[in-house]
C-alpha cells in the first residue's frame, strides 16, 4: 500500500465574502495520478489555490505528508514539496527560457537539473536564449511545469494544463505526466480536457458546485461514463 501524501477533510474555502468550497473531503496516495473533473465553477481551481494557500478564507484540514498544513503560509506550505502550476503560467516574459528556469528557490533535495529537464523537454533546451514573450503556448506551459520540477516539490498541482494546447503538444504532456510517474511523483490534475486525462489518472474525482458528488478507480472508468455524461457532458 502506498502511503497517503495529500488528505483534505471537510474543506471550507471563499474568495472574500463568496463561500467557493462546502466540505470537500479527497486524498492522495503517493506517486498516484489523480484528477478533479468538473464544469468551469465547480470549485477544482479552488481546491487546488486553497491547498497552497491562496484562497482568502480556508477551514477543514489539509494534510501534506502527515503534517497539518491550514494555518500555514503559501511558502511554507510549497517547503512541503508541493509545486503548483497554475492555468495562467506565469512566464516572466522579459526573461529567456532558461532565466525562467534558474528562478524557483530550492525547496527540497532531488531538485531536477538544467540538463535533466532539457531531457524532458527537447523543445526547452532549443528555445534556451529565447524571450518568455517569443514561446508558443506549448512551450511556455512547458516551462511552467519544468519550473516546479526544479525546486524539488514531489506533489504537483497542474492547472489546465492542456487548454488550447495543440494536440501534438498535449500528447507530449501526457508523456510527460506518465514519466513523471514512473520517476514516483505524484501528480493532482485539474482538467477539462477529458480525453487527455482519461488515460492518464489513476482516479477520478468530480466535483459540482464546491463538493466532491462522485470518485472512482481508473478500471471502474468504463461503468461510469454515463455519470460522466451526466456531469460533464463528454
Amino acid at each position: 500500500m502506498s502511503k497517503e501524501l495529500l488528505r483534505i477533510a471537510d474543506l471550507h474555502a471563499w474568495y472574500g465574502e463568496s463561500h467557493i468550497l462546502h466540505g470537500v473531503d479527497l486524498s492522495v496516495n503517493e506517486g498516484e495520478v489523480v484528477c478533479l473533473l468538473g464544469r468551469n465553477g465547480a470549485g477544482r481551481t479552488t481546491t487546488m489555490r486553497a491547498i497552497v494557500g491562496l484562497t482568502g478564507t480556508r477551514k477543514g484540514s489539509i494534510r501534506i505528508n502527515g503534517e497539518e498544513a491550514i494555518k500555514l503560509a503559501p511558502h511554507k506550505i510549497a517547503r512541503l514539496g508541493v509545486g503548483y502550476c497554475p492555468e495562467e503560467r506565469g512566464i516572466f516574459a522579459s526573461l529567456t527560457a532558461e532565466e525562467n528556469l534558474m528562478l524557483p528557490p530550492t525547496i527540497a533535495t532531488g531538485g531536477m537539473s538544467i540538463e535533466e529537464i532539457y531531457a524532458m523537454f527537447p523543445n526547452l533546451k532549443e528555445r534556451a536564449s529565447s524571450p518568455g514573450t517569443r514561446l508558443s503556448g506549448g512551450e511556455q506551459q512547458m516551462l511552467a511545469v519544468a519550473r516546479i520540477l526544479r525546486t524539488g516539490a514531489r506533489l504537483l498541482l497542474l492547472d489546465e494544463i492542456s487548454e488550447g494546447l495543440a494536440p501534438v503538444i498535449v500528447q507530449k504532456l501526457a508523456e510527460m505526466i506518465r514519466t513523471l510517474k514512473a520517476k514516483g511523483y505524484t501528480v493532482v490534475l485539474v482538467e477539462q480536457n477529458f480525453r487527455f486525462a482519461a488515460p492518464l489518472a489513476d482516479r477520478f474525482y468530480i466535483m459540482e458546485h464546491g463538493h466532491i458528488v462522485k470518485q472512482f478507480a481508473q478500471s471502474e472508468l468504463t461503468q461510469n461514463m454515463g455519470m460522466l455524461q451526466e456531469y460533464l457532458g463528454v
